[in-house]
């Protein structure tokens, strides 16, 4: 690819995906806040509402992944739809393809609303079940208090990632950052209100976190839906009507988002399960893996925007019958990572005491092993973190061909059958213990990354001596 090439293509990516990642990391201290919050309330309370939040995110992760190819399918609409435009174009025209659009976002809220109602059912069932998983009994109680002010907040979450996700398909995402970033100063008000009772309120403590977070989402989804019903283009096409909706579009929605919340829970449970393996080799192991999967997760949020922008993009350049732009979008996306990458490595490895002084005293004796082991640890995560962004971005890629199986299928492998053995060979077996489960975890998402990337590549030269035999014919 030329240089110039790169560049045009990388800006284009970067003027999707910028607005993505911000909105991502906005959302990372969103729930930072709420962590914060409940550590001033006790050791207890962290522990009980630290609990519940896992369970909700992990069901949050999931819901969102069901709705996640409404954006795919609207980019490949709208596409189409400006592809069609043009003297000859008639009223009757126009109005198919916009009545296409609202049908896929009236199904993509119907998909929302049955995986919130199913998720927050599951949430205050699991609560329930919580004593069988060997809880303490005082943590299991707080922690079902946090879960049932928690579970109503998976709709308006859902309903807003639905238009989202829309917005994004449109190639309109501008909104989501600013609302994004109003909700993390509009939470902690409500957080602090509600937890100490001030203006006359009620002194809800640790619950009071859940119904905060829970009107956070209910307020973001009622200003996203306000900011595109205004908006010329969004307007028209936004429809709350989800009693019409199309059942084979839902249908449809749904096979393609039962894989993506199967990847998405996969790879949530390939990191939670190396946290429980860290954590067998001592406390100060577990402190420098929860303190070095907190920086993975936060510069991950690049990735995420990378691979939503790219994936949209493939959607769009593959309805207009551009297949050697999609290819190209791969090597875009690919070469933005590392740029963003080698400078987050650098800093790892030139200023390794700042980036781990927000989590310990690093001039602490009592800090110094797990700062040694989190110290050892950066060098590794300086090259995870490419593959574990090659990953998502090839996850993203494949979905923009509607190919989530190929997906699913490939994590399972990557994550469970070479990653996961391989951290325990190194981390048990090799007696490298928390380095060894690192190295583990880089083995799995680069075989992962090189798996779903050879398959985007595979599937696209396939689709385009496709093209080229029926031209010629």
């Amino acid at each position: 690819m030329q240089l110039t090439t790169l560049l045009r293509d990388s800006r284009a990516l970067a003027t999707l995906a910028v607005p993505l990642i911000l909105t991502q990391l906005a959302q990372v201290a969103l729930t930072t806040t709420d962590t914060v919050m409940m550590g001033m309330l006790g050791t207890a309370d962290l522990a009980a509402g630290g609990l519940a939040i896992v369970l909700f995110n992990q069901l949050r992760t999931m819901g969102v992944g069901l709705v996640t190819s409404v954006g795919n399918r609207i980019a490949a609409a709208a596409a189409r739809a400006e592809a069609g435009e043009g003297p000859g174009t008639s009223d009757a025209d126009r109005d198919a393809s916009d009545d296409e659009v609202r049908t896929i976002v009236r199904a993509g809220l119907a998909v929302a609303t049955l995986a919130g109602i199913a998720g927050a059912v599951l949430m205050l069932l699991i609560g329930q079940a919580l004593t069988w998983l060997g809880q303490e009994a005082d943590v299991v109680d707080r922690a079902r208090t946090m879960l049932l002010a928690l579970a109503p907040g998976l709709l308006p979450c859902l309903w807003f990632q639905a238009i989202r996700q829309f917005t994004v398909g449109m190639r309109r995402p501008q909104a989501l950052l600013q609302i994004t970033i109003a909700s993390v100063a509009v939470n902690a008000g409500i957080n602090w209100i509600l937890i100490h009772g001030t203006w006359g309120l009620p002194k809800l403590g640790l619950p009071g976190v859940g119904v905060a977070t829970t009107l956070v989402y209910l307020l973001s989804f009622l200003a996203l839906y306000a900011s595109a019903k205004k908006d010329r283009t969004l307007g028209p096409l936004l429809s709350l009507n989800i009693a019409t909706t199309d059942r084979a579009t839902v249908r449809r929605l749904i096979q393609l988002g039962i894989p993506i919340a199967a990847t998405y829970g996969s790879e949530a449970g390939f990191f939670s399960v190396t946290a429980l393996m860290a954590g067998s080799f001592g406390s100060a192991a577990l402190a420098a893996h929860t303190a070095v999967n907190q920086l993975v997760y936060i510069v991950f949020q690049v990735a995420v925007g990378l691979s939503h922008a790219a994936s949209i993009n493939v959607s769009r350049e593959l309805a207009l019958g551009r297949t050697e732009t999609a290819l190209r979008i791969k090597n875009t996306a690919l070469a933005c990572a590392g740029a963003v990458m080698v400078v987050v490595g650098l800093v790892y490895l030139t200023l390794p005491e700042l980036v781990l002084s927000p989590f310990f005293d690093t001039g602490s004796a009592h800090d110094a092993e797990a700062v040694s082991i989190a110290t050892h640890l950066l060098l590794v995560i300086m090259v995870l973190q490419f593959f574990d962004c090659a990953q998502n971005i090839g996850v993203g890629l494949l979905r923009g061909l509607d190919d989530t199986k190929s997906g699913f299928r490939i994590t399972l492998i990557g994550y469970w059958a070479i990653g996961l053995p391989a951290a325990w060979l190194l981390g048990y077996a090799a007696q490298l213990h928390t380095l060894g489960i690192w190295l583990g975890l880089l083995t799995g998402l680069a075989t992962t990354a090189i798996l779903l990337l050879r398959r985007y590549g595979a599937a696209l030269r396939a689709r385009f001596t496709t093209q080229q035999t029926v031209a010629a014919a």
